[in-house]
């Protein structure tokens, strides 16, 4: 990867510099009604900040375990993507998919507080990774993902979405 590639995502994240006409509800930066989480390569972990709005809300205060979800899906995806193309020497990463993913709802989500995430490999083959992540807020984890996420070969529906 180039030097004004690293500094685009450096600036403005994984989503926006290798995907910028994504749809995707979680990620996409092309849907104005989703989430539009960007994600940023922090040493060896993929970092984002997220902040919720008041239809995102489960009941009064407490963020909706949907939008959880796919706030840890989508980060988690990038994060094995990003994995994916360094481990390759890509110069962008491969389009890659979810597999499999379990969330673990530790304890209610405040949808008033900023919602940092953070995720990082902890296995890998050529052409999937398995993601470990986290969603904290107020200083308090509150949900975990494990995923496992695999590069899709030509033929498959998601094979060049970005």
């Amino acid at each position: 990867m180039d030097a004004r590639t690293q500094e685009s995502v450096d600036r403005s994240g994984l989503q926006a510099t290798f995907a910028p006409d994504n749809i995707c509800f979680g990620c996409g930066h092309a849907n104005d009604k989703g989430l539009r989480l960007s994600s940023f390569p922090h040493g060896e972990e993929v970092v984002a900040d997220w902040h919720a709005a008041a239809h995102h809300q489960a009941f009064p205060g407490m963020l909706n375990g949907g939008i959880i979800g796919a706030l840890l899906d989508c980060h988690s995806n990038w994060t094995a993507a990003w994995h994916l193309m360094r481990r390759a020497g890509l110069d962008r990463p491969p389009c890659t998919v979810t597999a499999e993913y379990a969330v673990k709802l530790r304890r209610p989500t405040p949808a008033d507080a900023p919602v940092h995430l953070r995720a990082w490999v902890v296995d890998s083959t050529d052409d999937r990774a398995t993601i470990d992540a986290e969603l904290i807020a107020n200083d308090q984890v509150c949900a975990t993902c494990r995923g496992v996420f695999v590069s899709v070969k030509p033929g498959h529906p998601a094979y060049h979405r970005w």
